[in-house]
């Protein structure tokens, strides 16, 4: 059974940093993409970033780009969300996910639906 821990996250001031981690067990990571999800309160669940854990690609949603760094620990079946500069806006619960990937090529989904597996969220708060 695959399983996801998440951990990391917290209540920090606008300006600050926050890192994520999210640990992996039940399946080998080779063939997969992982990545992280936020949900605001009244919002859909979004896309923030991901990586093809083979290859090592890095993918992020725009407005995250730049304060935002996705990487992976393969020794520690281990994925990190960087998060810096954080704003009031960056406030949600974040969520890491697990697909298997179609191809080593294809970019990762950038749909929450067509992920396979998921954690049971963190919540990161900034404030202003």
């Amino acid at each position: 059974q695959v399983q996801l821990v998440e951990s990391g996250g917290g209540l920090v001031q606008a300006g600050g940093s926050l890192r994520l981690s999210c640990a992996v067990s039940g399946r080998p990571l080779n063939s997969c993409d992982v990545g992280w999800f936020r949900q605001a309160p009244g919002k859909e669940r979004e896309f923030v970033a991901a990586l093809k854990w083979r290859l090592g690609n890095t993918y992020y949603e725009d407005s995250v780009k730049g304060r935002f760094t996705i990487s992976r620990d393969a020794s520690l079946n281990t994925v990190y969300l960087q998060m810096s500069s954080l704003k009031p806006e960056d406030t949600a619960v974040y969520s890491c996910a697990v697909v298997i990937s179609r191809s080593v090529l294809t970019p990762p989904p950038r749909t929450s639906a067509n992920w396979d597996y998921w954690g049971q969220g963190t919540q990161v708060t900034v404030s202003s």
